[in-house]
C-alpha cells in the first residue's frame, strides 16, 4: 500500500485529469499579457563559439521538426522496429535493471510502449505492445474504428489519429518508487522525454515525420490501451503519459 503523497504523485503524472476543472482560468497568453523572454542573459563576460562542423549527427538536429501531414503510404516493418529499438531498445540486462538506448534515472526504465499500428506492412491494423527485452511485438487488441477512436483519446488530434502508427508510452509508476520512492516521479517524465527525442532523430535518419503528443484523454486513451484509469496505489498502476505518431511526410 503506497502513502498518500505517492498516490498525489501518480496522479500527476497523468494527462488532463489531473487538473481540477474548477481551477481553470485564461492563460496569460489569451489575457494578452506580455510574453516572457525567450532566453536569459546574466550580462556575464561572453566568448564567441566556432562555426558548427556540418555532421551527419548535426543535420539530423538541424532538420527535427515536429511533421502533422503524412502519406497513405504504410510504414514497413523494418522502419517501426527501428523505430521501437530507438525508443525503448533493451542492450544489456543486468541483475537489477537494463541498460537501453535512452536514459533512464537508476537505469529503472519505468516506461512501458504501445503501438497502434493503422498501416504498417505486414501487420494488421491494431494494438500492439513493444516487448523491449525481447525484441519482439506481441499483439493485444483490434479496436473497432480505431482511428476514429484514438483521434478522440487525442482529444480531435485526427492527423494523430489516423497516421500510420502512433506510439504511446505509459508509467509504471512502482519501478522507479521500488528505488527513489517520492523522488521518482519526475524522473519518470524526463524519461519520457529521452524516449521521445530518440525517435524524433530515428525519423530524421529514415525520412520519417513524427510529432510528440502531450494532450490526450487521460480516461479514453487508458481504456483504449486496456488499462484501469481510477486512481490507485497498486504496485501495478499502470497508465499512458505521452505519445508520438509516426508517418511518411507528404
Amino acid at each position: 500500500m503506497r502513502h498518500k503523497n505517492t498516490v498525489a504523485l501518480r496522479e500527476f503524472l497523468k494527462g488532463y485529469r489531473a487538473i481540477d476543472e474548477a481551477d481553470v482560468h485564461p492563460t496569460d497568453q489569451q489575457e494578452r499579457l506580455p510574453m516572457p523572454p525567450m532566453s536569459l542573459r546574466r550580462n556575464g563576460e561572453t566568448v564567441a563559439l566556432p562555426e558548427r562542423d556540418v555532421t551527419p549527427f548535426g543535420v539530423l538536429l538541424e532538420n527535427r521538426y515536429s511533421r502533422r501531414a503524412y502519406s497513405e503510404s504504410p510504414l514497413t516493418l523494418d522502419e517501426l522496429s527501428f523505430l521501437l529499438w530507438a525508443a525503448q531498445g533493451v542492450k544489456q540486462v543486468k541483475e537489477h535493471c537494463t541498460l537501453r538506448t535512452a536514459p533512464s534515472g537508476g537505469a529503472r526504465h519505468p516506461l512501458e510502449l504501445y503501438v497502434f499500428v493503422n498501416r504498417v506492412e505486414g501487420l494488421c491494423p491494431g494494438l500492439y505492445h513493444y516487448l523491449a527485452v525481447e525484441g519482439q511485438l506481441e499483439r493485444l487488441d483490434s479496436p473497432q474504428q480505431q482511428a476514429e477512436q484514438l483521434t478522440c483519446a487525442l482529444v480531435g488530434q485526427r492527423f494523430a489519429g489516423y497516421a500510420p502508427v502512433c506510439l504511446v508510452w505509459t508509467a509504471v509508476p512502482y519501478r522507479s518508487e521500488w528505488r527513489y520512492d517520492d523522488h521518482a516521479h519526475k524522473d519518470i517524465l524526463l524519461d519520457a522525454g529521452h524516449s521521445c527525442q530518440n525517435v524524433y532523430l530515428a525519423c530524421e535518419e529514415l525520412k520519417l515525420g513524427c510529432c510528440a503528443l502531450a494532450a490526450y484523454d487521460q480516461e479514453a486513451m487508458d481504456g483504449l490501451l486496456g488499462l484501469s484509469s481510477e486512481p490507485t496505489d497498486s504496485k501495478e498502476a499502470e497508465f499512458a503519459v505521452y505519445a508520438c505518431c509516426v508517418g511518411r511526410p507528404k
